[in-house]
């Protein structure tokens, strides 16, 4: 199922930048008694990348440009696979010098999503004090002042254009009148006896969370000190959204005197609306009044951003309500006057947060690109879109003096930083080194192809050969599948579906991005809706053989086909209408029983639109390609692998599929990560993940002959 998540400030909150030790998986209680865990798979020649050295490499994320340009702020996890913890700390580089980047010594108390105020100072959230509260520091980082002293951890925030104020999201429940009324609350719930929890109206769990009745609300703080004004008092709804909503969600106007916020009314309807609106409080009193300055579009409106002179807000619109992975259209409303108009309306890419340049006349944002994420310009005055970089995959960006500093990734490298000028052809230069130990290592060269797909239409798609790939050889092959199903994969770096570890391995890799994939305009996108079993079967049916016809090293009867969430559904699917083109599938997080899905996943906008309509409205939208109507025609040895607190595809689905399998006697094993959600994030259990899905290829398909 399709992710809205950001690789800035919304990466920073999520648990992969957990700092301290996290509980052992008791893999022992799971595993199958017939088959011991299964030994790391060796790499294919000397050095070649393993998923070892994956999982062991240093993350880089979330770049931040001082005011003045002369200085870039980034964070940097570690991973200690032994300790099975990951350390999270905050480095900065002179962007005026060549000179190496250093550690802030904030970072060993802990420190994260830095934010670079007006006043030059540097403000980040921590938990030194017993809760995450926002500090602040200077450009040498040695010591710290705490700035919210509140009794909520703060999970996100926003400072005022002048830095005298910050914005901080709470977890509070609506109903009180205060924060220490949540606070008293939730001691009350802590201590209570007995453990029913009651729901008189949806959402009951999220992602992976069970609905406690807090939602996320926005208070104002003087960062000189002062008590907190809850600004969102009586609106029923979360900002920033959950479970992956970042500041981007919220800004403040340019005179620091109100608070523009993207948000979706909760009511009965939350689960199955995308109508998030951007919303303005009423100045900073928390009287309890908002205008809705969207009011016009149901579809999803986010990310605002003021022009610099404070004339203009910017934001991000989709204009079909209840689709998810609608393209975001660009929108220029007039402060003054209400107005609002479009730009770049032609250009069939779905833009990501949005930056202006200090002039007011650009407009920067990411957008997929053909298996490229790209950074791009756009003219406000005339909507003309120029693309700024070239391969691989931009995850954040700001912006200097000269150009921009931005963070990059691609299929052999993870995240580094890069500087390049506004408009010049000269290469950009990485400033960065984070994983200096994978220079040494082989990786496999990858290519991208295209081929007539369903429809005749093109399709995209890549082949990585193994490393030490010799030529004259045929080499057993991972078919991966990518989830979404509005997704791609493409010239990216992945810690969990990472294509380089099974090249590392001897394999060599298909991709294939199929209808409904993203980065290839609208259209394209639209055409797996209502479509799951057919359109994209069928990309995957020519788009394997016309991999074979172009690369004869390819193996075609020694192949597995692996994929998660739609792509685990889509093992489901091939398993049964495609028994005979692998000798193994893996199934990760996967949809069994569509019309199942329809009652127990929580996004309900998600399957009602893919499926036509509510499952009572349109029962044969959900059967049509129901991988549980075909269980009689499987025969291929299937791996299944589910995450216990995945409440998107609840756990009933990976239990049905090895049901099934175990049922008609076939080859099948099931893994299961009692405190994983629909991602394995732990360092030991993304270990294991890999040992048991290598094992299982290791297994069924012989090596390179």
């Amino acid at each position: 199922m399709r992710h809205r998540v950001k690789l800035s400030g919304a990466c920073a909150a999520l648990a992969l930048l957990a700092a301290g030790p996290l509980q052992a998986q008791t893999a022992a209680q799971i595993s199958p008694i017939t088959a011991p865990e299964p030994a790391p798979a060796a790499p294919a020649v000397a050095d070649a990348f393993t998923y070892q050295d994956m999982i062991s490499a240093n993350r880089l994320g979330d770049p931040q440009v001082s005011p003045d340009g002369k200085w870039v702020v980034y964070s940097v996890t570690t991973t200690d696979v032994d300790q099975n913890k990951r350390t999270g700390s905050l480095w900065i580089k002179d962007l005026s010098a060549d000179v190496e980047a250093r550690r802030l010594a904030i970072s060993d108390d802990g420190a994260n999503t830095a934010r670079w105020g007006s006043d030059g100072k540097l403000y980040f959230l921590s938990g030194r004090s017993g809760s995450s509260q926002v500090w602040r520091t200077d450009a040498d980082g040695r010591t710290a002042t705490q700035v919210t002293r509140l009794a909520l951890d703060v999970n996100a925030y926003r400072l005022s254009p002048d830095a005298s104020k910050v914005a901080v999201s709470l977890s509070v429940y609506p109903d009180c009148a205060s924060l220490d009324c949540t606070v008293d609350r939730m001691r009350t719930e802590a201590e209570r006896k007995s453990s029913g929890q009651v729901y008189d109206r949806m959402f009951v769990r999220h992602w992976d969370t069970w609905q406690d009745g807090t939602q996320n609300h926005l208070f104002v703080v003087p960062t000189a000190g002062g008590d907190p004004v809850w600004v969102t008092h009586g609106f029923d709804g979360d900002t920033p959204s959950k479970p992956f909503g970042d500041e981007s969600e919220f800004v403040f106007t340019p005179e620091g005197d109100a608070i523009v916020f993207s948000a979706r009314l909760a009511g009965q309807t939350e689960p199955w609306s995308t109508n998030f609106d951007l919303w303005k409080t009423n100045g900073l009193s928390g009287d309890g009044t908002f205008e809705n300055l969207t009011d016009a579009n149901d579809a999803w409106d986010t990310g605002p951003v003021f022009s610099p002179d404070g004339k203009t807000l910017a934001y991000r619109a989709m204009s079909r309500p209840g689709f998810e992975a609608d393209r975001y259209d660009i929108f220029l409303r007039d402060v003054a006057t209400g107005q609002t108009r479009q730009i770049a309306a032609n250009w069939d890419r779905s833009a990501d947060t949005l930056q202006w340049s200090a002039n007011g006349q650009t407009l920067y944002t990411t957008a997929g690109d053909v298996g490229q994420t790209r950074l791009f310009s756009i003219n406000v005055a005339n909507g003309s879109v120029v693309p700024l970089t070239g391969n691989g995959h931009v995850s954040a960006f700001g912006q200097t003096p000269s150009g921009f500093v931005y963070a990059q990734d691609s299929l052999s490298r993870p995240s580094e930083l890069y500087v390049k000028t506004f408009m010049g052809r000269e290469m950009p230069r990485r400033i960065t080194d984070v994983n200096p130990q994978l220079d040494a290592k082989v990786f496999g060269e990858a290519e991208q192809f295209s081929f007539a797909g369903w429809n005749g239409e093109e399709v995209h798609g890549y082949v990585i050969k193994p490393a030490g790939y010799v030529e004259g050889r045929k080499y057993p092959v991972a078919f991966l599948i990518h989830g979404g199903p509005q997704g791609s994969f493409g010239d990216s770096w992945s810690y969990r579906w990472n294509p380089s570890t099974y090249a590392g391995a001897g394999y060599a890799v298909v991709m294939i991005d199929f209808h409904g994939s993203t980065g290839y305009g609208q259209e394209f996108t639209d055409a797996i809706s209502q479509h799951w079993g057919d359109r994209p079967l069928e990309d995957l049916q020519k788009g394997w053989a016309a991999a074979q016809g172009k690369y004869p090293f390819l193996d075609r009867n020694n192949a597995c086909a692996l994929g998660a969430s739609y792509g685990g559904y889509m093992i489901n699917w091939i398993a049964g209408k495609w028994p005979d083109a692998f000798k193994c599938l893996v199934n990760h997080d996967g949809v069994f029983d569509t019309f199942g899905m329809g009652y127990s996943t929580e996004e309900l906008w998600f399957t009602e639109w893919e499926n036509g309509g509510t499952p009572w409205e349109n029962p044969r939208g959900y059967q049509e390609f129901n991988p549980a109507n075909h269980v009689g025609d499987w025969k291929t040895p299937m791996m299944v692998i589910q995450g216990d607190q995945d409440f998107r595809i609840p756990t009933a689905q990976g239990l049905s599929t090895f049901t099934a399998l175990q049922r008609r006697g076939i080859d099948s094993r099931l893994v299961v990560f009692p405190e994983e959600n629909h991602w394995v994030l732990r360092p030991a259990n993304s270990l294991q993940w890999h040992n048991e899905v290598f094992g299982w290829l290791d297994r069924h398909l012989t090596p390179a002959r």
